[in-house]
């Protein structure tokens, strides 16, 4: 007795491609909003740019049938709907701020690559099953309001919002105020939206890939981070009527300091890294010696006890080196 078998259909079905080209041109389109001569981006957090940059996005979520809610942090979310709307929504994403020197890709590629997922599913008419939502969440970067992942720190409970309300910028500027100033404080409480899963595409910042020749990674962990504030105080006078032995410089200082963090960073290698990427004297007169010092300190590393013992040894080494020079400091750990 014999069988016959019948094959299975062949599936219509084919995988839904993005248009590159759409994709490419939203990118360009979008490094207009703080474009810098040198072809990156200085889009900082609540800046003007940053208004233009959320207005284009708004406009181009609503043009597809997404529906935009913002938070009263400035979160933005675009939702598209699902079959059904008791799931909660797969979520995409990133941020549109960058830091003063930013490029054209990082974070916003998170944001406007969702987009072009948008897009596409809107033009082939496709419909999922949760809802998606595209988020583009407020100040990531951290390079005016510190610390960084200060909104998306909130809506995950990481921060309070009076936290977040309350950070200032180098000129004083409160978050709160400049928030409400450019019209992206809403009215959703922080925290309160669903999420079933998130997924961020984004450029690597570094060599590594490059290195190894592969052209996509999947991230495995992430870079625990801490930041720290320091003020070396000392005394500020005349170039020219303070001999060297009856000084005070803050600089001197905050200089010999600063040449520390390398070698803490290089104990823990190669997974630590550790960056001093701000400093302010002060009076910052080429005729005075500097009385006071701002900096700031950067410390990574995937393993928290590694990051302890960093931050052990970089206190150590604060109070060996300023002390003996008849200085004094003040340092936090904002992060």
């Amino acid at each position: 007795m014999s069988e016959t078998v019948t094959p299975p259909a062949k599936s219509d079905r084919t995988n839904l491609s993005i248009d590159p080209q759409r994709l490419w041109d939203s990118l360009m389109d979008t490094a207009r909003f703080g474009g810098t001569a040198k072809g990156g981006i200085c889009r900082l957090t609540l800046s003007d740019d940053d208004r233009r940059v959320r207005d284009w996005f708004k406009r181009a979520c609503e043009a597809i049938g997404c529906t935009v809610t913002v938070d009263d942090c400035g979160n933005m979310f675009a939702r598209r709907p699902g079959k059904r709307a008791d799931l909660p929504p797969i979520c995409m994403g990133s941020h549109l701020d960058t830091q003063p020197t930013g490029g054209k890709f990082d974070g916003v590629l998170g944001v406007l690559g969702a987009l072009e997922v948008m897009r596409t599913l809107h033009a082939t008419g496709y419909e999922t099953n949760a809802p998606l939502e595209i988020i583009n969440w407020t100040n990531e970067e951290g390079s005016r309001f510190a610390p960084a992942m200060l909104a998306s720190g909130v809506f995950a409970g990481a921060f309070t919002r009076e936290f977040a309300y309350s950070r200032r910028d180098r000129d004083g500027k409160e978050f709160q105020s400049e928030l409400a100033r450019i019209g992206y404080r809403g009215s959703e409480p922080v925290g309160q939206r669903k999420i079933g899963a998130m997924f961020e595409l984004h450029i690597e910042q570094g060599p590594i890939l490059e290195a190894e020749g592969k052209m996509i990674g999947v991230v495995t962990g992430v870079q625990g981070m801490r930041w720290y504030e320091v003020t070396v105080q000392g005394q500020a006078a005349h170039t020219g009527a303070t001999p060297m032995h009856l000084r005070k410089n803050a600089l001197l200082g905050a200089a010999r300091m600063v040449e520390q963090i390398d070698p803490i960073a290089m104990k823990h290698a190669p997974d630590a890294v550790g960056t001093v990427g701000l400093m302010e004297v002060r009076p910052n007169s080429r005729n005075v010696v500097p009385g006071e010092v701002f900096f700031c300190v950067d410390f990574r590393h995937p393993d928290e006890a590694v990051l302890e013992t960093m931050e052990q040894e970089f206190r150590a080494a604060l109070k060996a080196t300023i002390e003996p020079l008849g200085l004094s400091y003040d340092e936090k750990r904002i992060w």
